[in-house]
């Protein structure tokens, strides 16, 4: 079996949003025409420049081979023009392409792909969702007056519902602007309203559901330290990347300072980045995403040295279906697996681009026994939306923190 052809998309995220503005895609096909569908979580450059890149790296390393191959691939790719070291660009285009070919393995073996990892140890995946608004855009940036991201009682209401539609976690992040000059104190208007924030949803939901304090990297360690002991009576599940993603070390010490336990990886790539985070005690949650991460196989030898050390691992994804696809996979084979970032139920356009939805019920994803991924994308959607515009798939603001 060898791969013959590859094909990317950009795909723009219609209104409200959620996940980002674009998606990027992936397809190969092989010589037997089997077909795998892979998804990249890289917002460095413009998304067809990665789209290109991509190309670039299928045709330097996976085109006219075999994609059972993922081990030699990976590290052509790692070393590629004489690296050999974490970069999440070159990490993006790896991860899309080497979930695409598992999605082959699969279906040529016949077998959804966490049967080819060890097996699944869990029947159903424990989900969790942001707080969202009932209508319009998501970004907060782009949303006037009271709201989901500012007012306690709506956020209390909200978290409300979606425990009632079966969710036991639910995150949000009320905590200030995330900007290019982070870690910074945190504004006592934001401690204030975290903390109102926190306490109206606990008081909302009480015990059954888990708070997830979903921050961005803003802020210094004596900073994130300030804002966690206003939060600590609420017992949240985690004060998620209190420092910017850096320094392992500097986060170590708000770890050790709060009894909050710490969450981190979603701005992290390869095994070596993940290691100083647990060589350093850093967090006690890994949140690798699957489409930066180095894909499928990497993030399970991610997550086999976090669980020599009892740290769990809860994969993030704020980007599109394929890689919550990726997510559920693996997600199924760890005995650390703590609880899967989802798009409220992947609904809306999540559930457009792909020819079966991925199912969620009461909080739960329900495994698809399809072989391969489990899902196919909808190819003649991603035609339909292609993405235009000049903005990355996510931001931050560009002045201090006294100028917000």
């Amino acid at each position: 079996m060898k791969i013959t052809d590859v094909k990317t998309w950009v795909v723009g995220n219609p209104p409200p949003g959620a996940g980002g503005r674009y998606f990027i895609f992936v397809k190969l096909v092989t010589d037997g025409n089997v077909v795998g569908y892979g998804e990249a979580y890289n917002a460095n450059f413009d998304p067809h420049l990665t789209a290109k890149l991509i190309e670039d790296v299928a045709a330097r390393y996976l085109v006219g081979r075999d994609p059972h191959d993922i081990e030699t691939f990976f590290r052509n790719a790692y070393s590629s023009g004489f690296s050999q070291r974490p970069d999440l660009s070159m990490m993006g285009c790896v991860s899309a392409l080497e979930m695409a070919c598992w999605d082959i393995i699969g279906k040529e073996a016949g077998k959804p792909v966490h049967k080819l990892l060890g097996g699944r140890v869990h029947e159903r995946i424990r989900t969790y969702t942001y707080l969202y608004p009932k209508s319009g855009s998501v970004v907060p940036a782009e949303i006037e007056g009271k709201n989901v991201y500012n007012d306690p009682d709506i956020a209390a209401a909200t978290a409300l519902e979606y425990v009632k539609e079966g969710f036991t976690a639910l995150k949000f992040d009320p905590a200030g602007p995330y900007t290019i000059y982070d870690g910074h104190q945190p504004r006592l208007i934001d401690i204030d309203l975290s903390e109102r924030m926190v306490k109206a949803v606990r008081e909302a939901v009480g015990a059954k559901a888990d708070i997830l304090f979903g921050t961005h990297g803003q802020f210094t360690a004596s900073g994130a330290l300030r804002m966690a002991r206003a939060l600590e009576k609420y017992d949240p599940l985690w004060f998620e990347e209190p420092v910017p993603p850096d320094m392992p070390e500097v986060m170590a010490q708000v770890a050790r300072g709060t009894s909050i336990p710490v969450a981190t990886g979603e701005r992290l790539t390869t095994k070596w980045e993940f290691a100083r985070v647990i060589e350093h005690r850093a967090a006690s949650i890994l949140q690798p995403n699957l489409g930066r991460s180095g894909g499928i196989l990497e993030t399970k030898k991610i997550a086999a040295m976090a669980e020599a050390y009892h740290i769990q691992v809860a994969p993030h994804c704020y980007c599109g279906p394929i890689v919550a696809a990726a997510n559920i996979q693996l997600a199924l084979t760890l005995p650390n697996f703590l609880i899967l970032e989802a798009i409220k139920t992947f609904d809306g356009f999540h559930e457009t681009l792909l020819k079966k939805k991925i199912v969620v019920e009461e909080g739960y994803v329900i495994p698809s026994s399809e072989p391969g991924l489990g899902v196919e994308l909808d190819e003649a959607v991603c035609d339909a939306h292609p993405w235009s515009g000049s903005q990355l798939h996510l931001g931050m603001v560009g002045t201090s923190i006294d100028l917000c």
